[in-house]
């Protein structure tokens, strides 16, 4: 049996760590504030901005939901996250996607403050992260690396392969992994012979957004195994981008859908408040 990587039990580490500083930064008076944005009642960001909420109340940060109706324009939203920009007490803005179609989601990213930018998605914090200057990081990829760090594995000089090359995880995923000292390979639907490559990994990520596309033959012998995906198969069963059952037999080290990588997105949210806070 594989090791199982368990994100809910390292998650919980986090947030309790990150709970005893905010209680130290408010004996210094300094008190940590996210600003949650949700435009129209999407179910799935309902359920991700109540998960937020619960993971704030827990860590001790204060949570302003700004709950909006669907109908909000684009200028409406610009003006309140300038607002909230300019507000001392916010420390951290997070403007759940996605928006509705008549607002163009990149604006409103940009508009962010790149000093309150928690999700990492401005383009000054994924310029930062390219350099290696300090700056907010997107949450999944870098909940990833604590995963494998706090699970003992070794990223220097193995050879990492993700599957994905999207802004939000798949690009920023290879640059923190090449800052780990990795040898990394990123692929992506116009690469060729994709098993061949896979089959190099030494650590496989997986964010290609297909359930269960990820089969053994993808896998080298011993090989850790990050599945980001999150998708409802025909039983309305929650399953991730890699086939679990079958991938299994093959891993040294696993993380399960659910119970992996997601729990970690919320806990590195908390990280970057926090951060932001006493920055």
């Amino acid at each position: 049996m594989p090791q199982l990587i368990d994100g809910k039990k390292i998650s919980a580490e986090i947030k309790d760590e990150l709970k005893e500083k905010v209680q130290r930064l408010k004996k210094d008076g300094i008190h940590v504030c996210l600003a949650v944005i949700q435009v129209g009642d999407d179910p799935a960001s309902s359920i991700y901005v109540n998960n937020k909420k619960k993971a704030c109340a827990y860590v001790g940060i204060e949570s302003l939901a700004f709950e909006l109706p669907k109908e909000t324009t684009q200028e409406e939203l610009v003006a309140l996250v300038e607002n909230l920009n300019g507000n001392e007490k916010v420390n951290g803005i997070l403007v759940q996607l996605p928006l509705p179609e008549h607002i163009n989601s990149d604006v409103i990213i940009r508009t962010i403050s790149p000093d309150k930018d928690v999700d990492g998605f401005h383009p000054e914090s994924v310029g930062r992260l390219c350099i290696g200057a300090d700056g907010f990081v997107s949450c999944t990829p870098a909940g990833i690396i604590q995963l494998l760090k706090r699970s003992g594995i070794e990223i220097a000089g193995k050879e990492c392969v993700v599957i994905g090359r999207s802004n939000i995880v798949g690009k920023p995923m290879s640059i923190l992994l090449l800052r780990e000292n990795g040898t990394v390979t990123v692929t992506h639907s116009r690469t060729r012979n994709l098993k061949e490559v896979t089959r190099r990994a030494d650590i496989l990520v997986a964010a290609v957004g297909k359930p269960k596309f990820v089969t053994s033959e993808f896998v080298k012998e011993n090989a850790v195994v990050i599945d980001v995906g999150m998708h409802r198969n025909a039983e309305n069963k929650l399953c991730g981008d890699v086939d679990f059952e079958d991938v299994q037999r093959k891993a040294s080290a696993i993380t399960p859908v659910p119970g992996g990588v997601g729990p970690m997105t919320i806990a590195m949210l908390m990280y970057n408040c926090v951060r932001a806070a006493e920055k």
